[in-house]
Formats: structure tokens, sequence, C-alpha cells
């Protein structure tokens, strides 16, 4: 394979260093950073760009520094161990601004200084892990295509550090095994399995264990079927298979950022797809006069309606996005997005025709920059941005938006 020496200048989104060769072709480097002299061996050789392994640093940047963790560079959940957290939010930020102009078509985007985590290590509440081979549990990695046995993960919450060595498991027919933590540092295990009979199951420390099934409903086998979080002095209960953001604390980040710049009157009427399990609902039912909370999982449902049973102002719709925004003929003041994935067509068909004055999204940076055009064509224009660290060590920016409907 080619080899060459190159100088990094810039970040990509996703992670990678950027350098040229002498054709000017772009290089993308994994594990490196920009103002960095490196040597590099070609991966995938395009005619339009390239990407490389990184074989040795010759000139680091000040920037760099020692990696915590003894899996970095193999593990796919981290990718900026390798910098200061000073760089990796200056990083952030500059990539989050890329994308809106570059992929979205914003000029000068209103974006705001990025928002920093309180803890860069040691935040996050949940992890899944898959069978390896040779025995045990492990992490995938991308980069070799493979589940290797992991020892330590320094991002995670102590609790769950320690549970990845405590952790043994003879389930051959597991697809997936996923831990999370409560507030007092209850663990939930939640297991995905081939068949969907439950199996029988002993365990030798305090644990609740649930069955996800296909539709990402679940059953409990051992122990509660949920686990208490407080968010904003609220206190949740989330079933196994609801989504819920990497911490309480990105949680709490998200919801300050979407109350500072939804702009909600009391009078106000608020459409909200996801509802989840109610964590920012609440915070939206507070705010304004009415919320209608879509959600598709019946157990996050179960969960907003049980969260949520003291707030007489939510009306909560069970269904896809398909099934229910076609019947929805109510036009709210706002509607707020937060979902991992793009607007869906069943979303900008409702959009288009509903036409509320403000959208908020809440999704990872990329996301929203993909959906930049489609929302100029129906007449919004981004009005401002907030990035947010909710996973420091990774290349992950969650942005939250407000566009204006300005025809």
């Amino acid at each position: 394979m080619t080899e060459l020496t190159i100088r990094l200048t810039g970040m990509a989104h996703g992670g990678l260093a950027i350098g040229r060769d002498k054709d000017g072709r772009a290089i993308f480097v994994p594990f490196a950073l920009p103002g960095e002299t490196v040597r590099v061996r070609m991966t995938q050789d395009r005619q339009r760009f390239a990407r490389a392994e990184l074989i040795e640093v010759v000139k680091p940047a000040g920037d760099r520094t020692p990696p915590r963790c003894r899996h970095f560079g193999i593990c796919g959940l981290c990718h900026f161990q390798h910098m200061t957290y000073e760089a990796q939010l200056r990083t952030k930020e500059t990539v989050a601004r890329d994308q809106l102009t570059r992929v979205g078509g914003i000029q000068n985007p209103a974006l705001r200084p990025i928002v920093p985590h309180p803890q860069t290590y040691e935040y996050r509440g949940d992890c899944t892990l898959f069978i390896v081979e040779t025995g045990g549990l492990g992490y995938w990695s991308p980069g070799q295509r493979r589940i290797f046995p992991v020892e330590a993960c320094p991002i995670l919450r102590p609790r769950l550090q320690e549970l990845l060595t405590d952790l043994d498991i003879d389930l051959p027919e597991l697809r997936k095994l996923t831990m999370r933590l409560g507030d007092d540092d209850e663990v939930l295990v939640a297991l995905e399995i081939e068949d969907v009979e439950p199996p029988e199951l002993a365990v030798d420390f305090p644990v609740s264990v649930a069955i996800v099934l296909p539709d990402r409903t679940a059953a409990a086998l051992i122990g509660d079927p949920f686990l208490s979080v407080a968010i904003k002095n609220r206190h949740f209960q989330i079933s196994p298979g609801v989504a819920f953001p990497s911490s309480s604390t990105a949680a709490e980040m998200i919801t300050d950022a979407v109350i500072e710049l939804a702009g909600l009157k009391q009078q106000d009427t608020i459409l909200e797809v996801n509802g989840e399990s109610g964590w920012l609902t609440a915070a939206l039912s507070e705010n304004c006069d009415a919320v209608l909370a879509l959600e598709p999982n019946p157990d996050a449902v179960a969960d907003l309606v049980r969260n949520l049973d003291d707030m007489a102002n939510i009306s909560v719709f069970e269904g896809t996005e398909e099934s229910v925004l076609a019947e929805l003929e109510q036009r709210p003041d706002a509607a707020i997005f937060h979902h991992g994935r793009n607007l869906s067509p069943a979303a900008l068909n409702w959009l288009s025709r509903q036409r509320p004055e403000r959208l908020i999204l809440c999704s990872e940076v990329g996301i929203q920059a993909k959906d930049a055009k489609r929302l100029a064509m129906l007449g919004y224009g981004l009005q401002t941005a907030i990035p947010l660290d909710t996973q420091p060590q990774t290349y992950q920016i969650e942005l939250v938006s407000v566009w204006i409907y300005r025809r």
C-alpha cells in the first residue's frame, strides 16, 4: 500500500483530520490533529479523496495528549482522546459551522458558542456489549471489523466500569446486551436475543434484567422493568427499550437549550416528536398552554403517561409520524423534533401543510445539515443554533436549533 508524509490542516465531521497530497487531493486520517506532520498508509484510494491509517506522528501538535483508554484506536466509541478537551470544543464548534455552511448551504449561520459537558470522562450511563468469539463480552471495533473483549472504558460511570469485568453471561442466542445506570447506581440490563422466548436466568448481584423485543418493547425478567433518573429535579421512570440520551446531564443540556431558543409563550400549543419518556415534554408543559406529544413506542408512551400524570395540558398520540401526522389537523405554534435521523417524508409533508411559525430541531449536526436545504425549500430559515458537547471524547455534536417560517 502507498505510504506518504503529509501535513494536516483541518478536521472533518466524523473525527478525521484532513491533509492533502502533492496533487491537492484530500486525505482523511483518524487519530491525528490539525497542525501535525504525519506518516500514513492509504487504505482507500479514490480519484477525489483518500482514506489513510496513521503510522507515525512525525511532528505532534500542541493539542495532542495521551489517551486515557487502553482500547483507544481500536474501540469505536471514542475518537478524540488524543486531543485536549479545549481542542475538542474548538474542533466541534468549527465542524458544526462547516456542516451548516458547506452541507446545509447556510451562509454565516447564527451559531452560539458550544456548551461544554461538566464531565469529560465517567459521564456515560449506558453501554452496549456483544458476545466475543473467544468468550465474554466486548465492544464492536469498526476499524478491525470484529468484537473485542473490553477491559476498561473511562467514559462510563464508575459502576458500569466495574461491571465490565464483573459481568459474565452464558446465553448463546444473545445478539447484544445493553447496561443502563440509574441515579442510585441501580443497574438495568436489557437483552436482545434471537429467540423471542424469554430465557431462564439467575443473577448473583443486585440487577434488573429485561428482554427487548424487535418492536423495542420490553418484558421484565428479573427485578424492576425500569430505571429511575432525575432530570431538572423531576424523577422519570425509563423502560429498557425506550430511547434516552447518553446521560441525564445530556438530557438537561438539551432541555436548557430548547427552552432558551424556542421562545415559548404561555398561550402556545407545541407539537413534540418524539416524546420518549417525557423528560423534555415536562419542561415544555411548564412553559406553554398545551403539548401534543407523538411517540411510536408503546413502552415510551406508558413511561410518559406515568411520569407526567400530574400535568393536565399534555395530549399523547401513540403511533408513527406517518400515521399520526397525516391525521393531525391542529396547527401548533411550534414543532419540536428530537430524534437521531433526518426529517421523514411524513414530517416534511406535515410541515409544508401546517407551517408552524417555529421549528426546533434536536439532533446530530450532520443530520441537521442535510435537512437544511429541504427546510429552505419549505420556507424555513435558521434563526439560531446551539452546539452541545453531550458526548466528550467523541466526534458527536448535538445541535439544538430554531427555524422560522419566512413566507
